[in-house]
């Protein structure tokens, strides 16, 4: 049997994709897997001039997956591999993540400049981030910080770090470790200084719902802590009615008692950063409680 897998075309995504194919391939004997490379609107904007991207991103959500659902719906591809902080807070109709892999250490790495930690940092230290979330929180936790906005993929930031047009960058851990970069000096900045995106660290395995067997293929990468988690995060951002122009954060923890859910959420200038954490002991009861907590938040009670 051969499927088709579309990925986005960047390092990452690419590294990505052709790990849960090697995984796939290793649970089915005989299997093969065609990588269907395909440009989204987010690799678009990515190359569009700074303004008009930071435009095009904060009114839109879901740019980095809307040409793959696409081909999904289409038949184009029989599956597709996407970060999970990617996705909009609902899939498009017909669609369904088939299997959440095992979750990679979903914090954030702060990688300074020879000399520079995290603890150091003072008033004008010039940090680079396109992540209006980070950009909230960072400031929320050590005001006078200089936010450079700074697009691009790994290498091309870690470039400009070098090349000093900033004294240091904040990055998704998960990326740096896919991409075999995780020997790189490095601090993990702790979840309750600055909360992740929701999803951030996991992948998702999305296919046609119709499409059974593709579905019953790719459960062997199925992790259900990692689904567990993932959901009440994406579930906070439905409920929180999050987007590019929101500056939100969700990580959640099964425990034996049910569910930690660490939330962070502000207004789009920054002016009332809140966190919260929450436990549902219950997780048949998830979209009600982070409705509650959603609601908790934003209110400020």
């Amino acid at each position: 049997m051969k499927l088709k897998m579309g990925t986005r075309g960047s390092a990452l995504a690419l590294a990505q994709a052709g790990w849960v194919a090697q995984e796939l391939k290793k649970r089915h004997d005989g299997l093969g897997i065609e990588t269907v490379v395909i440009k989204t609107s987010g690799d678009r904007f990515s190359a569009s001039p700074p303004r008009e991207a930071s435009l095009l991103a904060q009114t839109t959500k879901g740019l980095f997956v809307k040409e793959i659902e696409e081909a999904l719906l289409d038949g184009s591809v029989d599956f597709a591999v996407h970060s999970s902080k990617d996705l909009p807070a609902s899939l498009s109709a017909g669609l369904g993540i088939a299997a959440y892999p095992e979750r990679e250490d979903p914090r954030d790495a702060f990688i300074g400049r020879e000399g520079l930690s995290w603890s150091a940092l003072s008033v004008g230290a010039r940090i680079g981030t396109s992540s209006l979330r980070r950009k909230v929180q960072l400031l929320s936790i050590k005001p006078g910080l200089d936010i450079v906005p700074m697009r691009g993929n790994v290498d091309t930031r870690l470039r400009k770090l070098r090349e000093g047009e900033c004294d240091a960058l904040v990055l998704a851990y998960a990326g740096l470790k896919r991409l075999g970069r995780s020997e790189l000096k490095h601090e993990l900045i702790p979840a309750e200084v600055v909360v992740p995106c929701p999803g951030q660290g996991a992948l998702a395995v999305e296919c046609r719902q119709d499409r059974r067997q593709v579905a019953e293929l790719l459960d062997a990468l199925e992790c259900a802590r990692t689904r567990l988690e993932v959901e009440f995060e994406r579930s906070f951002l439905a409920a929180a009615g999050g987007g590019c122009s929101t500056p939100l954060g969700a990580l959640a923890h099964a425990e034996a008692e049910g569910v930690a859910l660490s939330v962070f959420w502000s207004d789009p200038e920054g002016r009332c950063p809140r966190r919260l954490l929450g436990r549902c002991p219950d997780p048949a009861e998830r979209d009600a409680f982070t409705a509650e907590l959603a609601a908790r938040i934003k209110s400020g009670v």
